[in-house]
């Protein structure tokens, strides 16, 4: 395969990152527009239905070996404390423990960029990892577990964001989490060219990933190679860190992830959970297996930071943006992390002045992770907000403003984009849900329930980007093989990928078999997080099929005698262009073959230079709000965006309803809730942190505008994800707005909440 290394550009959360990625040479046109396509882009069914729906799919879960022992850990009571003694005597008479790790015997590792150790005399919130025991079954672990003492100096604590701004909050540890501040042109010249100004602040409460799923792990040693099946998004994270904190070579590691229920980024880094059952299975000579429960998922293992965020817009009486302010503040948790909140006003519509501050504080809490769009929910809500506010100042029309500030260039370097139809969604989406027609003036209509409309635009990145490589195998019958190294975590990655290459080959997806998630026998493949699986991977795929029908086609033109130029393919079968009687299927092209399958190695082409790659839609909401009892009812979501080519209609709107769903209950139900007094987490489990059902789900309309985009990758398609749920939380807030005429700036909206601005209101 002839590639070269470049440096490769993309976006992590809000940062830009730049690393060394191999390139192939000769990059595959892109399919155009007016091509027919047979596979790709057509509602197929998934590869992997039958497993999960029959219950035969084996997930981390769910493996298990001969002589498996179990491995629960000992969870800090405390959110703030030094421990001063472990006594764990009584814990070991248990003749079914097997092992324990604690800080006294446990490898001294960092860990949290130097902050913590694996398993640390520190801890720093309630949930924090103390000890770890190993035994025959999970009963006789948390047996043992409840018999270790030990003795703790208790430390002040700050679990309240305000309070941890002041000075006086207690230490929680010694990294400084310095502001983040961005500027653009001059904001106070901008809001002195404003004929209005509109100033307001809006805060979301901390959520928590809980996929159905829960964080697990199982290991197996064989003599120094270790075998890890894990629930992750990224499966070479687990093994690069496995690797480092066990000081042992990462080809020793090989991690195995085929089905996974749900981490929507939570799941993006490796665990201490899984270096500790790899650090027991190594001691008592037998595999470990270690799965968290509910509550642990709640402390844990992440989380979508919570934000405070003060907004102020000017805008001259023709709607033109002068000026934007983003002041944002919110919680990393214990250790570093991220609050960052202020892309969407840094780059969803045209302004040539503003400043954005992003700070992030230091709580006694488990640590912040990556959760669907990081940043961009809690900040599309706010922005979205208070751009619905300028407009109705302005006496228009919150569509008619949006389009009014358009920008067709990225506002950071004012260059192009790949593609952008922004516009065309917002056309498609308000003539769906009959925008001018059922939209009225805020709080119009009498009645118990109002009826209101909202929106919300969105802006992602999801153009993928290299690293990421494909190994295409093929058979003499025509059934093929391909392996990558990324994971499926329920997007239907087996399914889109086996489609690119059928397209390529026109042989029946049914005679592809996939294999992904394998460090062992994988290439490496992109992380499943950020959208950035399909455009990362998918065109790794195609570069493969291509190489394999070009190398077929060598061989056919050799075999028939004839130049490859004038050779016809279809569906398997080489003939001349001239002569139909001469012709090669595969099964004669490898009867001239001394192998039996002829391999090919693909790779994600680079980035175009110059252009900005980003994805982009609105989402509109109709509720009902009931001003007796305050509940809020969403009862219909269109989103219409643009997102290149659809690889299978079928995925794409599992992938929206999953990630409207999602931002509904961001919108409407789930709040982390910690008691500031004692420190400890009280949502513990699915009955007290609330999640939505079918009873919530309301009618969804999924619109693509686009049809592909052939300046980001060989495929035109660009990743749905984290797009999916982008604008719902503001779509909802601003219809909720539009129902009852006062603006509920807290999220979720609660019912309480409701009715005590209603009662403001009539105050």
């Amino acid at each position: 395969m002839s590639t070269k290394f470049i440096k490769s550009k993309f976006w992590v959360e809000d940062i830009k990152e730049e690393m060394m990625a191999e390139v192939p040479i000769s990059v595959v046109e892109p399919w155009q527009k007016d091509k027919e396509l047979k596979y790709v882009g057509k509602p197929e069914s998934r590869k992997d239905a039958y497993d999960k729906v029959s219950g035969t799919a084996e997930y981390t879960f769910d493996k298990s070996f001969s002589q498996i022992a179990v491995a629960k850990t000992l969870r800090s009571p405390y959110p703030n404390a030094v421990i001063k003694k472990i006594d764990v005597s009584e814990a070991i008479k248990n003749k079914n423990v097997l092992g324990i790790l604690t800080p006294d015997n446990c490898k001294d590792n960092d860990w949290y960029s130097g902050t913590s150790k694996l398993l640390d005399k520190k801890v720093r919130y309630n949930g924090d990892e103390i000890a770890c025991i190993v035994a025959e079954t999970e009963q006789d672990a948390e047996e043992a577990l409840r018999l270790i003492k030990i003795e703790y100096e208790i430390l002040p604590h700050v679990t309240d964001l305000e309070k941890a701004k002041l000075d006086t909050a207690a230490k929680i540890n010694d990294h400084e989490l310095k502001p983040r501040e961005y500027n653009r042109g001059n904001l106070e010249e901008g809001l002195k060219e404003a004929d209005i100004i509109v100033e307001d602040k809006f805060s979301t409460s901390v959520a928590v990933h809980n996929p159905l799923e829960p964080h697990c792990s199982v290991v197996k040693w064989d003599g120094e190679k270790l075998l890890v099946f894990d629930s992750t998004q990224g499966i070479w994270a687990v093994r690069d860190t496995v690797a480092s904190q066990l000081g042992i070579p990462a080809s020793n590691v090989r991690v195995i992830k085929k089905y996974m229920g749900g981490g929507f980024g939570g799941k993006l880094e490796c665990g201490k959970y899984t270096v500790m059952a790899a650090l027991l299975s190594k001691k008592i000579g037998r595999p470990v297996k270690i799965v968290l429960d509910r509550k642990e998922m709640n402390q844990a293992v992440g989380n979508r930071p919570s934000s405070v965020q003060e907004l102020k817009i000017g805008a001259k009486k023709d709607g033109s943006i002068t000026a934007i302010s983003h002041n944002a503040y919110g919680t990393a948790g214990a250790f570093p992390g991220s609050a960052g909140c202020s892309w969407p006003a840094r780059s969803l519509y045209k302004c040539p002045n503003m400043k954005l501050v992003d700070t992030t504080y230091y709580i006694n809490a488990g640590k912040d992770r990556p959760f669907r769009a990081p940043g961009h929910v809690q900040g599309t809500f706010a922005f979205e907000s208070i751009i619905d506010e300028a407009a109705e100042k302005l006496g228009m029309d919150p569509i008619e403003f949006r389009v009014k500030n358009f920008t067709a260039v990225d506002p950071d370097w004012n260059g192009p984009y790949t593609s952008k139809l922004l516009r065309e969604a917002y056309i498609a989406g308000a003539d769906k849900i009959r925008w001018k027609e059922n939209r009225k003036k805020a709080g119009f209509g009498g009645g118990i329930v109002k009826t209101g409309y909202g929106m919300a635009s969105q802006i992602w990145w999801g153009g993928g980007a290299p690293p990421s490589y494909a190994i295409l195998k093929l058979n003499w019958d025509g059934s093929a093989e391909l392996v990558s190294g990324t994971q499926d975590i329920g997007t239907g990655t087996y399914t889109i990928l086996a489609q690119i290459v059928a397209e390529v080959l026109e042989i029946p997806t049914r005679k592809i078999n996939v294999v992904l998630g394998d460090t062992g026998v994988c290439p490496f493949g992109a992380m499943s997080g950020g959208s950035m699986t399909a455009p990362s991977v998918g065109p790794a795929a195609r570069d493969a099929a291509e190489k394999m029908l070009s190398k077929l086609k060598s061989a056919a033109a050799a075999i028939l005698e004839l130049s490859e130029d004038k050779l016809e393919y279809s569906e398997g079968v080489f003939s001349s262009k001239d002569d139909r009687s001469k012709t090669a299927d595969f099964s004669k092209l490898f009867g001239h073959f001394r192998e039996g399958v002829l391999v090919t190695q693909g790779a994600r082409e680079a980035n175009p230079e110059g252009y900005a790659i980003n994805t982009f839609g609105a989402q509109f909401a109709k509720v009902d709000v009931n001003t007796l009892t305050g509940k809020v009812c969403v009862k219909h979501v269109v989103a219409a965006h643009d997102i290149g080519r659809v690889l299978n209609r079928k995925t794409l709107n599992n992938q929206f309803h999953g990630g409207i769903m999602m931002g509904l209950g961001f919108a409407l139900l789930e709040e982390r809730v910690i008691d500031n007094y004692t420190g400890k987490l009280l949502t513990t489990n699915l009955l007290d942190y609330k999640l939505p059902t079918i009873i919530e789900t309301p009618e969804i309309d999924v619109i693509i505008v686009s049809e592909e985009d052939n300046k980001v990758n060989n495929i035109g398609a660009k990743g749905i994800g984290e797009p999916a749920m982008i604008p719902t939380a503001g779509a909802i807030a601003n219809a909720v707005y539009n129902a009852i005429g006062v603006r509920i700036k807290d999220l979720p909206i609660t019912p309480d909440k409701v009715l005590n601005a209603l009662a403001s209101k009539n105050n």
